[in-house]
Formats: structure tokens, sequence, C-alpha cells
């Protein structure tokens, strides 16, 4: 037997030649790993902002607002003890009035005899609301001590989360959220369309490959994506600098993140099978990542919104997506609170998906 009906045998055997699927897996995982562009808008630039707002937010659980206060007084004194304020000492009702105006501070208290004025800046009218609200619960309080008698009712506030949760704990999981869906559908978009003008979808078309073959691989690279986006950013996280805690059953958003990249990526697909060139579809993948994340609150609290702008924004995957990443990493939740989300982000990925199958083209 001659060296090359050795090597055709061998290949008929299956020992060195790969499957069409491990084949196309392989070549499209080293397409993105040579890729550096790619490599820096899936992993570096979403860890970027992770970063940056964690490092401005880190040990900023602090929110006590800064009033100057001039003279003394007993509600002066009682303002000092309740340290729900930073009291920051004036000489003169000018110098107060003053700083106010020019906007060093939002507000400043003064008491005269019996009566407590407090002045406050018209640019700053929330924490003004704020200010009067704690002056006018002290001065209450100390009315009621003044007349000697037992308050009647009291008021019992705690924390429902654990105290020491900071910023970084919120921002993890929506960065994430939002760097999977960066990932999952510039990747599936970007692919499609470079892969039908170059005639690569062609070929394949024409290969004895089953088009089945050729979306599960990509599928299955775009979830190994994902995964390695959760561990880096989770690790980071972890880090002192920024001092994630994960609650309960956090390992469950692993899982929940897979079915977040399946919505993605048919988002993806859908956005490769409409558009003709890499630029619309990066334009058109942008316009959907970004007005997504900054709607499902990856970067901000949702809960700041409009009523009608939440209500919006339920109808987003990564809405869910991020809450359901917030019950089971912060807030200590089990499986029970990724039921509606598994359930929405596999509907969408159905409803998607089947739209992209019906536009999908094979040539330009």
């Amino acid at each position: 037997m001659t060296t090359t009906e050795e090597e055709r045998t061998t290949t008929k055997r299956g020992t060195t030649a790969p499957t069409p699927f491990r084949a196309l897996s392989v070549a499209m995982f080293k397409g993105i790993v040579r890729e550096k562009t790619t490599l820096f808008f899936t992993f570096l630039f979403p860890l970027m902002f992770l970063v940056i707002f964690g490092l401005l937010f880190n040990g900023q659980g602090d929110t006590r607002v800064t009033v100057a206060v001039v003279g003394e007084g007993p509600v002066i004194t009682a303002l000092e003890h309740t340290e729900a304020l930073d009291l920051e000492s004036v000489g003169t009702v000018e110098e107060a009035e003053e700083q106010v105006r020019d906007g060093d501070l939002p507000a400043y208290v003064t008491q005269d005899g019996d009566t407590v004025r407090v002045r406050f800046a018209a640019s700053a009218q929330e924490t003004a609301s704020l200010v009067l609200g704690i002056v006018d619960g002290v001065v209450n309080r100390t009315n009621v001590a003044v007349t000697g008698q037992e308050p009647r009712f009291s008021l019992d506030a705690e924390q429902v989360e654990d105290a020491s949760l900071e910023a970084i704990q919120y921002m993890t999981p929506g960065i994430l959220g939002w760097a999977v869906a960066m990932g999952a559908v510039f990747g599936a978009a970007i692919t499609l369309v470079n892969w039908r003008r170059n005639q690569v979808l062609r070929r394949l078309r024409l290969a004895p490959v089953r088009p089945s073959t050729v979306l599960t691989s990509r599928l299955l690279v775009t979830l190994g994506v994902s995964a390695a986006q959760f561990v880096l950013f989770v690790s980071v996280a972890l880090l002192p600098a920024f001092g994630l805690k994960l609650t309960g059953q956090w390992w469950l958003a692993l899982p929940l993140l897979m079915l977040g990249t399946l919505a993605f990526f048919a988002i993806g697909m859908l956005v490769g099978a409409w558009c003709r060139t890499e630029e619309s579809a990066s334009t058109v993948a942008n316009l959907v990542t970004l007005p997504m994340a900054f709607l499902s609150g990856a970067f901000f609290p949702i809960e700041t919104a409009p009523s009608w702008l939440q209500q919006v924004s339920w109808a987003l995957p990564m809405r869910h997506l991020n809450e359901g990443m917030l019950d089971v990493m912060v807030r200590g939740h089990g499986v029970e609170a990724l039921l509606v989300p598994a359930l929405v982000l596999v509907g969408f990925t159905a409803v998607i998906g089947a739209l992209a199958a019906k536009v999908f083209r094979w040539e330009p």
C-alpha cells in the first residue's frame, strides 16, 4: 500500500480528519482570537466600563449630604447626633448664604431662638427636599422631648439587603449582560454579512455540510465566549480594589447568561440577515445593544426612569437577564427567581430566530 493510500485509509477511519462541526468551530474560534478588534470590543471595552465605574463608586456607600450650619441650639445639636447629614460649621449667615448661592453647598441651617431656618438653592430641589425632611423630623422630635411626653409612635427602619452591598455588586451583572449582548450580536451579525459577501456561505451551501452544523458551531463558539466573559468579569470584580461579594446560589447566573446569549445571538442573526455590508451591520447592532443597555439598567438603576419607560424596558431581553442575575448574584434568591427570565429569554429567542430564518439569504 502506498503512502497516499495509507493517508486515505487513515482519513476514512476517522483517526485524523476532524468532523465538519469541529473544523468549523475551531476555524471560528481562531478567527475571533486572531481578530484584535473583536477581542477588544468583546472583552476589554466592556471591562473598561466595569473598572472605571467600580473605581468611581468604590467606597461611596456614604451618601450623606453636606450642609452648612450657623450658630448653635438644641435642634442643631440634635441634628449632629442623628449623623444623617454632614454639617459644616460657618461663621455667619451671609457667608453660608454665599456658599449656597455659588453652588458650593445645597443648603444651610441656622437656629435663632425657637425658629429653625433652612435656606436652599433652587438648583438642588431634590437635595433640599431630603434636607428639609431630616430637619423637620429633628424639630418634631425636639418639640416632643421639650414637652416631657413619651413618643406614642416609633419608627423601625432597616435595610433589606446585606449592609455591606456596594455599587459594584449591582454594576457587575448589568455591565456583564451588556458585554455578552455586544459579543453575541456583533459576532453573529458581522460574521454572517462577511461570509455572504465573500461567498463563504455559497461554498458551504454547495459543500456536504448541513446548515445546522454551521449554525451550531458558530453558536457554540459564542456560548464559549460568553462563559469566558462571565469568568473574567466576576474575577475582576472580586478583586479587593472593587469588593464584589457573591451571595446565595450565584452560579445560577451562568446558565441564565447562556440563555441570554441565545437571545442576543438570534438578534445578531436577524441583523446579519437583513444588512448587506459590515458597516451597516455594525451600525444596526450598535443601535440595538446600546439603547437596550441604558433602558435595561446596565449602567444606571432603571428605577430612576419614568414609570412608563420602566414598563417598556420589560419588553427587552437584557432587562430580564439583568434582573435574573441580580436576583441570584446579589439578592440571595434561588432558582425560582430565574423562572420568568428564563421563559422570556427562550420565547424571545424562538420568535427572533424564526424571523431571522425567514429573511435569511445565502447570497447577496
